[in-house]
């Protein structure tokens, strides 16, 4: 399982490796905003993909690009919004549910984890309505998983809930067919 980069700093940031990062950068910045040649990943892009907080940070520190593209016309915001819940994460949320709510603590921590992690892109001045290869903005997505706790960053940040992705579908549009009655409720006090 995973993903293979043929830039080691892209697989050290991908697989949560900070001193790597740390070790990497200090022998050459221009690895900063290096593109993994396979899919066009950065460093910042790989470590949105996993979630890695203090990775992520760390690239910000030294004013990691924000905006670059990865081939699927992705940026960075659009994978911190599509992070899901690990398959591992979920079972101990299972597992542990019913001991003293350490289950519902864990799922809580890394929401708040999540929420963190964008709101850190978005004060690094993120693009929040870039639109990649199918046309969606990180609102798209953020509707689409019903995330509840990212969708009013994203309309704070200034997301526009009518843009329409290759589907012809605004993020309102997709909060109504998913009949997410408070996002779509929050989506068109914002338009």
């Amino acid at each position: 399982m995973g993903i293979f980069y043929s830039e080691p700093i892209c697989q050290a940031a991908y697989d949560n490796d900070f001193n790597q990062v740390q070790l990497l950068l200090e022998e050459d910045s221009n690895y900063l905003n290096i593109q993994d040649s396979f899919g066009g990943d950065t460093p910042l892009i790989c470590a949105c993909r996993q979630g890695h907080n203090r990775i992520v940070s760390y690239l910000l520190k030294w004013n990691a690009d924000v905006n670059i593209r990865n081939k699927k016309d992705r940026t960075c915001l659009h994978y911190a919004v599509r992070k899901r819940f690990s398959f591992l994460d979920y079972l101990l949320i299972i597992i542990l549910m019913p001991v003293l709510l350490i289950g519902y603590l864990i799922m809580v921590s890394k929401t708040k984890q999540n929420e963190n992690l964008i709101k850190m892109l978005l004060g690094a001045g993120t693009d929040v309505n870039a639109t990649d290869y199918s046309g969606s903005t990180a609102l798209h997505y953020a509707c689409e998983m019903k995330n509840q706790s990212v969708v009013p960053l994203l309309l704070e940040a200034h997301a526009d809930p009518s843009i329409k992705n290759k589907n012809g579908e605004s993020p309102l549009d997709i909060a109504r067919r998913l009949k997410f009655a408070n996002i779509e409720y929050a989506l068109k006090k914002a338009s």
